[in-house]
């Protein structure tokens, strides 16, 4: 790491000696500029932005104390030291006052000189560091919020208001357009069905890091994610209004992503593609259909599949999707009777097919079992000697009578691993004492999903349904209104509150703050003191 200083002093001698006396280089300090005068410091001072100024107390036209006073509004954390002639204890504190690090006494002694500059040069170098790491760190926050955000609004748990959107920089979400694409592994639940729960996780861990990649080389502002075992999300914002443009892209990247994952970890995907760019509330509708989509052509040759809001579907076809989705939601609620229910409708809707519906009808009951198989392992409700037995059970029925069969056993199952498993009210309670103890460090869903042991996108589920908002909404409240309790009861700094209450950057709390109570947070100290 090079750091950046300027010299000013208004003996020419002096600023030479000072350029060939101290190894600058070896300290890694690089001198962008020297000043004669106060002016002149501070013109090099807005020009540069230095690290570093070492600067007279005495030089014309604007002298160091005036000079660092004026540095101090365009360059709060430059470090500087003063070179004076003047011994006296109060002026030394007038100095440190206005911001001076050190001071060194005329005449100069450059090995005393040379160690002051090093220590202070190892200061700044441990501050950037510092200051580095946090901004990765806020990089990363910024990035997870922004993902569960769109996590939330595809999966369609909370509603879009101007005050669920969090400020990420300083983006209006609402306006924003997106192109849609969905990733489905080929034969994933067959092919996954040997693995363990470690290999199925580095496995899917794999394709996400093969479609990142591959993303990142296009330049695009873009969220992978992941819903459920097996199956992606990518989303991509798309400035462009031309929606045959944004359809070549789509296409291209697609086949690069197949190019890529084929390449890389040997698994074969199919890419359904949304033919138009949606907004923020169309994306869960564009979900939804092109999951629908997917799941019903994946029998089919093709690899790349485009939707089409095609007519050509049956009432009867449309039915059978809408039934399973309610078997699949009443598992998911831990609910039997709405579960028995939709199986009961299923079965009746199946009885009263025609002869010519029947073959449509049979592929299609086949798909809808693979996708209730790949939600229940997704809500771990089935283990590994359960889920082979369907695959068998599945591999040798030849009528619709047959398929139906599994279906109900599998429905049967899904409840029975369910009511196994923890009660969600225990689930919920836990995940509440989780949030509680865990408000003042980086956590996200993926770490209390794990630590209950139940998947990220089921926690989601039961969260809404427990709390009737969705997580980040249930943090961000939490952590605002801890943070009113600590603004009014403590002498805390803005910063350290913020800290506090899981905000590493006090621009961000402050932002998030306001958005929450309408005010940035030393108006509301100020407000609330004056009312007292």
């Amino acid at each position: 790491m090079r750091l950046k200083a300027i010299l000013a002093d208004d003996e020419p001698n002096i600023l030479r000696n000072l350029q060939a006396v101290i190894p600058w280089d070896e300290l890694g300090i690089d001198i962008v500029g020297t000043a004669k005068n106060g002016v002149e410091a501070l013109e090099l001072s807005s020009q540069h932005v230095p690290d570093l100024v070492m600067s007279d107390i005495r030089m014309p036209l604007m002298d160091g104390i005036t000079f660092v006073q004026k540095l101090r509004d365009i360059n709060e954390d430059c470090t500087v030291l003063m070179v004076t002639g003047y011994q006296d204890f109060e002026y030394v504190r007038s100095l440190m006052r206005v911001g001076v690090s050190d001071y060194i006494l005329k005449p100069i002694n450059y090995e005393e000189l040379e160690n002051s500059i090093s220590k202070l040069a190892n200061e700044i170098k441990v501050k950037k560091l510092s200051e580095q790491e946090e901004q990765q760190k806020w990089g990363i926050m910024k990035n997870l919020a922004y993902e569960k955000i769109l996590q939330d609004v595809l999966m369609n748990y909370t509603e879009i208001t101007p005050n669920t959107l969090l400020p990420i920089d300083d983006m209006d979400l609402e306006t924003l357009t997106y192109l849609f694409a969905m990733i489905d592994v080929d034969d994933y639940s067959q092919k996954s069905l040997p693995w363990t729960e470690q290999e199925r996780k580095l496995w899917n861990f794999a394709v996400r890091n093969v479609l990142q990649d591959s993303l990142m080389d296009e330049k695009l502002k873009f969220t992978v994610l992941q819903i459920r075992e097996g199956e992606w999300c990518v989303i991509i914002q798309w400035n462009e209004t031309d929606e045959s443009v944004a359809l070549v892209k789509l296409n291209e990247i697609a086949a690069q992503l197949q190019h890529n994952v084929s390449q890389s970890v040997k698994l074969g995907i199919s890419v359904g593609i949304f033919p138009v760019a949606v907004g923020l509330r169309g994306l869960s509708e564009a979900y939804r259909k092109l999951q629908r989509f997917m799941q019903l052509n994946l029998g089919k040759q093709e690899s790349l599949l485009l939707y089409k809001d095609s007519k050509e579907s049956s009432d009867a076809n449309s039915s059978l999707w809408h039934l399973v989705e309610e078997i699949v939601t009443g598992l998911k609620q831990l609910n039997r009777l709405k579960t028995e229910d939709a199986l009961k409708r299923l079965k009746l809707l199946l009885e009263g097919l025609s002869d010519s519906s029947f073959a449509r009808a049979y592929q299609m009951l086949h798909f809808l079992i693979l996708h209730l198989l790949r939600e229940l392992r997704e809500m771990n409700s089935l283990d590994f000697q359960e889920e082979e037995q369907i695959w068998c059970q599945l591999d040798k029925s030849e009528s619709i009578q047959q398929l139906l069969q599994v279906m109900v056993q599998l429905a049967a199952l899904g409840l029975e691993g369910t009511n196994k498993k923890k009660n969600s009210e225990l689930l919920m309670t836990a995940a509440k004492e989780y949030i509680r103890t865990h408000y003042t460090n980086d956590f996200g869903i993926e770490d209390i999903a794990s630590s209950l042991g139940i998947s990220s996108s089921y926690f989601s589920l039961l969260f809404k349904q427990h709390f009737g908002e969705t997580f980040v909404e249930y943090v961000t409240k939490h952590r605002m209104e801890l943070a009113k309790s600590m603004l009014l009861h403590s002498d805390k700094s803005i910063t350290d509150i913020g800290k506090a209450v899981g905000y590493i950057e006090r621009r961000y709390f402050t932002k998030v703050f306001q958005k929450f109570t309408g005010e940035i947070p030393s108006e509301f100290r100020e407000k609330r003191k004056e009312e007292k």
